[in-house]
């Protein structure tokens, strides 16, 4: 990896703002001080501490949040490793456009804006409404034969999250989602966990969009024989983007870490998210705390990446579908945390007795 992608990183992280203990303890004091047994609403309470942390007040602002969704094609979906053909990235995206898809329905019913990005399409259809065109090129190549991305690409990429997420925060988003849509985006998922957590295929490679048995075991030679090819073992994650990853996960880098340049909360969704997110703490290990765990999906890598980051999923409801779902349905819990933090009445306030000081 040269210096251009390494400055850039650096950039990036140099401008993430170190996080203040005090206002976690100032806020969990006023936690304590609501009409309820101390630390009796768990991870809610957590999650409004971490909420505040990163805002920079004991007394945040109500989110105001948004989910990007990045789409993105993949060349290894040649080696027959999805149970769709790369086409149907594109029909999703259409769908996404018209309102159809479970993403709409869910960030319709609790009022969250939706960005969805073409990043990297095979097969874009034009003129969508809604859509952001921000083309890097049409998929990337199959990694079994040369890298996924050229590093200028892979740079490019980046740099379109981390500016998206830097004008959705300028322009008052406070709490940003990660969705993403991409045929074949869980084998570059796989590949990466692997290569990152030093774990066999065979322990982050699931089924994805419901592959058989022949299919996963595609899926799994497909992984070990990139990291052996692209010699992946101990590389950092920016390499191992570049040679496995895609488009859409390498957009979705970036807006982790213009989000937490921006002191915005960054909602995690599942398994492929939480592959950017692997990596962007992998190569700015700042932006760990500006991180929430939406749910816990049946992907098994999913919990692989979890344990590494130390995140606790809000939610687990046997999700597998992406597209920002879980992210979705946690804002709803980011949003009940500020409203205990704020709205509820302390002992005095309502004169109950507090015996648990």
């Amino acid at each position: 990896m040269d210096m251009k992608a390494s400055r850039l990183i650096q950039d990036l992280e140099s401008q993430v703002t170190g996080l203040d203990p005090a206002i976690a303890r100032q806020v969990q004091a006023q936690l304590d001080d609501k009409t309820k047994p101390r630390g009796s609403l768990g991870q809610l309470e957590e999650l409004a501490v971490q909420y505040a942390l990163v805002g920079g007040s004991a007394n945040p602002e109500r989110p105001n949040p948004a989910i990007v969704v990045m789409a993105g094609d993949h060349g290894v979906t040649a080696e027959g490793v999805s149970a769709y053909p790369s086409e149907v990235t594109g029909q999703m995206v259409a769908n996404f456009a018209s309102g159809g898809a479970a993403i709409n329905v869910l960030t319709r019913r609790n009022n969250t804006r939706l960005v969805v990005v073409d990043i990297g399409v095979q097969s874009p259809i034009p003129d969508l409404p809604g859509v952001r065109v921000e083309r890097v090129r049409n998929g990337t190549r199959n990694f079994l034969d040369e890298p996924a991305m050229t590093e200028t690409d892979m740079i490019r990429a980046i740099g379109i999250g981390s500016d998206l997420a830097s004008e959705l925060c300028a322009d008052g988003i406070n709490a940003i989602g990660l969705g993403e849509m991409g045929i074949g985006n869980t084998t570059a998922a796989s590949a990466i966990t692997a290569a990152l957590l030093d774990q066999p295929a065979e322990a982050v490679c699931g089924r994805g969009t419901g592959i058989d048995d022949a299919s996963l075991q595609r899926k799994i030679d497909v992984v070990n024989r990139a990291r052996a090819i692209h010699e992946l073992d101990g590389a950092n994650g920016l390499r191992v983007l570049q040679c496995v990853g895609g488009f859409e996960l390498a957009g979705l880098v970036g807006v982790i870490l213009g989000a937490a340049r921006s002191r915005c909360v960054v909602v995690v969704d599942g398994f492929i998210t939480a592959a950017a997110a692997l990596v962007a703490v992998n190569v700015a290990p700042a932006v760990r705390p500006y991180l929430v765990a939406a749910h816990q999906s049946v992907e098994i890598g999913h919990t692989a990446i979890l344990d590494n980051l130390g995140l606790r999923p809000l939610l687990d409801l046997e999700l597998r579908l992406g597209e920002g779902s879980g992210a979705a349905l946690a804002l709803d819990l980011l949003d009940a945390a500020w409203c205990i933090l704020i709205e509820m009445a302390s002992f005095s306030d309502a004169g109950v007795t507090d015996t648990g000081r």
